[in-house]
């Protein structure tokens, strides 16, 4: 017993002096095992940075990958992390057709969506922004395709859910409320900040940034009335007078059941806990059902604690 608690007062302070990214990639696609494998392979060839999770939803057709790996005091751009993403990255874009992609959740690219986040007590959210820039400027330069940034990687610190308004991302493209195939026009609305100005629609676009720590928490509610879940998503969120951390989306997750989906940005202070009874309350209102939601990823802890045991940090 004294030398568990020994064993992990020593892993908290050394875990105060690491350096360690976090990145979470979203790929459109979870039905085709066989392009999955291929993106996984890429990551493989970066053995520094360690995929720690992923979770796969059919009905979204979407994926989400969770990488950690440590960042070097010298050059945050020049790292395992990088090159295990920019790798999955190339992949996707080999394996996956955007154009032929459809799912009940909104997608702007063949990968939607890449966020960097700084993990461990010695990493400053500066530090990964240099990673997801680098990542960025790459990504436009060699793939050629345009590439959004946001958060603290953005000079301006644009944020993620003003781009994804300006590209239409909130707005299904089929009937449903399904998203299906790549862009239909190659003029954007928005000038990338790498890459070219055309999308192909083969690929779509891609938005990288870099922020502190987001959960993401799903809460179904049992309906088949969009506009009725749609509501509560507003009210529930703090641009619709809401919850000023939280950022929320009502979305179809198969017959009978329309998911709210929120981003609670400081998680510490709105959590898990206080968004259940919120949308509870609201669905009241609406005399619907709710059933019990859940993280679509392993919380900060659980996911330093995973990498800790995967990596040879502690040897």
């Amino acid at each position: 017993m004294i030398l568990m608690i020994k064993r992990d007062i020593l892993k908290k302070k050394m875990l105060k002096k690491l350096m360690l990214g976090c990145c979470k990639v979203y790929i459109s696609e979870s039905r085709n095992r066989g392009a999955l494998e291929a993106i996984e392979r890429a990551a493989k060839k970066f053995p520094e940075a360690s995929i720690i999770n992923k979770f796969e939803d059919v009905i979204y057709n979407r994926i989400g990958y969770t990488l950690v790996s440590k960042l070097s005091p010298s050059s945050s751009s020049k790292c395992g992390l990088k090159g295990a993403v920019f790798a999955m990255v190339e992949a996707a874009f080999e394996a996956i057709d955007f154009g032929a992609h459809s799912g009940s959740h909104p997608r702007l690219g063949v990968v939607d969506h890449i966020c960097f986040h700084p993990l461990g007590g010695n990493t400053s959210l500066e530090q990964i922004a240099v990673t997801a820039n680098s990542l960025a400027a790459d990504v436009g330069s060699f793939l050629k395709v345009p590439t959004f940034i946001y958060g603290a990687a953005h000079r301006e610190g644009k944020s993620l859910a003003s781009i994804r308004r300006e590209l239409g991302y909130f707005k299904p493209n089929s009937n449903g409320n399904q998203w299906i195939g790549g862009p239909k026009s190659e003029n954007l609305k928005l000038k990338p900040d790498y890459g070219p100005d055309l999308a192909n629609e083969s690929q779509g676009v891609i938005v990288i940034g870099a922020t502190q720590w987001v959960d993401n928490y799903n809460v179904p509610v049992i309906s088949n009335d969009v506009d009725a879940v749609r509501r509560i998503a507003k009210r529930l969120s703090g641009r619709g007078g809401g919850l000023p951390s939280v950022q929320s989306m009502a979305l179809s997750h198969g017959d009978g059941v329309i998911e709210v989906a929120c981003n609670l940005l400081e998680p510490s202070k709105v959590g898990r806990d206080i968004i259940q009874l919120e949308v509870e309350k609201l669905a009241a209102v609406e005399k619907l059902d709710v059933g019990k939601g859940y993280y679509t990823d392993l919380s900060q802890e659980k996911i330093i604690e995973s990498y800790m045991k995967v990596s040879e940090c502690f040897d």
